[in-house]
């Protein structure tokens, strides 16, 4: 945004250079070019006046003598002509043709040149300008001259360059301004953005801290403060609830578990046995749905700091761990295609924990025969991927979706144990590390849970 806006102002100032400098220059060519003009016509009138004083052959001697002399002096082309157009004496280069002739016939109706093409840099390199011989009726000739706009070229091209160089201090001037003012507006703006971003990603005590900027944005960022400050506790508040109403309810849970296993061998054998059964399985369901939510209520109010890990490492230990768990449930697990080295940044213990709520999935929905694989790999964008494959009945592609969210299970797999926040917790811890949760169909069946994380740069130690 600072480089768009500066952009903007950029433009705009050199908008304004331009539409400033560009006449001026313009001004002072007209105004140069008027100047030579005026010098050049009194020459001719002078000329004239020779020419319409001429009687006898030494006058005629004295306007040639003259016009040699000048255009000697200034590299000029003089012609002096008659009613008829005939050449009664010339000096200098002859006289282009076009320009002479237009020139010329203006002066033999009795109109001096009034105006000249506006000399600049680049041309033109001569002008003809022309001046009746004589006055009104009595008009006895005309007066041609070409005069050279060396001199006239190099003023202007000296004036141009002075206003260039004082447009072009003014914009680098002006960009050091708008540099300045864009500064101090972009930076309570990224202010904000950084700590919009850091309350998306869950540190709730995220504030903004720039106290610069216009007056609106200063009072937006106390907007903002005071409404991250609501959220935060209105958030905290209800995490405290959970957590709190969670482990109040596991010591009375806990009694109601001891007395019904205690009340069990007192039980006749018969439906009220069954029943019993029924709920005690109830009641341990329940206990494990309270330490499901204390978990989740733990990982979302968790603000720890996201530091570089072993991924490599972090797979293998979970995958020794879990082996004998997969083994006793006639389950195959593999870790292929795990290089050593991988390193991301993450929570701490969130590879683990990720791997854990994946494998357990696995455990509870994969028929016994079936293969778990897990494997990781670093991908261009510099991300770490994990991914735990099962070759299991894998879940219908509109449910992949739903798998991620809080007490979601197929109707299926209600009997199975759990409470259907696995995959949530572990979808949280994921983002909380900056990384995400993806879920998709196996090949040729299955599921596979993949944890993308932000890699490291491995170091040796």
């Amino acid at each position: 945004m600072r480089r768009r806006l500066l952009a903007v102002l950029m433009v705009l100032m050199g908008a304004a250079a331009l539409l400033l400098s560009v006449p001026l220059a313009e001004s002072y060519a007209a105004g140069r070019t008027e100047h030579l003009l005026l010098r050049r016509r009194a020459d001719a009138v002078r000329f004239a006046d020779l020419a319409d004083r001429v009687r006898s052959p030494a006058d005629r001697t004295e306007l040639s003598t003259e016009i040699r002399r000048y255009a000697w002096l200034y590299g000029a082309s003089v012609a002096v002509s008659d009613t008829s157009g005939r050449t009664v004496a010339r000096a200098g280069a002859p006289v282009p043709s076009p320009q002479a002739r237009e020139a010329l016939g203006r002066a033999l109706t009795g109109r001096s040149t009034e105006r000249l093409p506006t000399v600049r840099p680049w041309g033109p390199h001569r002008l003809v300008l022309a001046e009746p011989v004589g006055r009104d009726e009595r008009v006895s000739g005309a007066v041609v001259m070409a005069v050279p706009t060396g001199a006239a070229r190099r003023d202007v091209t000296v004036r141009w360059l002075l206003i260039g160089g004082g447009a072009l201090a003014a914009f680098a001037a002006a960009g050091l301004v708008a540099a300045g003012i864009t500064r101090w507006l972009i930076r309570p703006v990224r202010d904000l953005d950084r700590a919009v971003a850091r309350l998306a990603s869950g540190r709730l005590e995220a504030r903004a801290v720039s106290d610069t900027g216009p007056p609106e944005l200063r009072s937006l960022r106390v907007q903002f403060n005071a409404m991250a400050e609501a959220v935060a506790d209105s958030i905290g508040r209800q995490r405290a609830f959970v957590a709190d109403a969670s482990h109040q309810l596991r010591n009375p849970l806990a009694t109601l578990v001891l007395q019904l296993e205690n009340v069990e061998p007192h039980l006749a054998p018969g439906p009220g046995r069954e029943e019993h059964t029924r709920a005690l399985d109830e009641a341990e369901r329940l206990a494990e749905l309270l330490d499901g939510l204390l978990a989740l209520a733990r990982v979302e109010s968790g603000s720890a700091e996201r530091t570089g890990q072993d991924l490599s490492g972090a797979v293998a230990a979970r995958v020794a761990a879990w082996e004998p768990v997969l083994d006793a449930s006639e389950l195959t697990l593999t870790a292929a295609g795990v290089p050593p080295g991988l390193r991301v940044r993450a929570v701490p213990d969130a590879v683990g924990r990720v791997l854990d709520a994946a494998l357990d999935n696995a455990v509870k929905f994969v028929p016994a025969g079936g293969r778990v694989t897990v494997s990781a790999e670093a991908v261009e964008d510099g991300q770490v991927v994990v991914r735990v494959a099962d070759d299991g009945p894998g879940v219908p592609g509109d449910r992949l979706p739903l798998l991620t969210r809080r007490f979601v299970r197929a109707p299926e797999h209600q009997n199975v144990p759990g409470t259907g926040l696995g995959l949530a917790i572990a979808d949280e811890i994921a983002r909380l590390s900056g990384g995400r949760l993806a879920t998709r169909a196996g090949t040729p069946r299955g599921l596979v849970v993949e944890l993308w994380l932000p890699g490291q740069p491995y170091t040796e130690r």
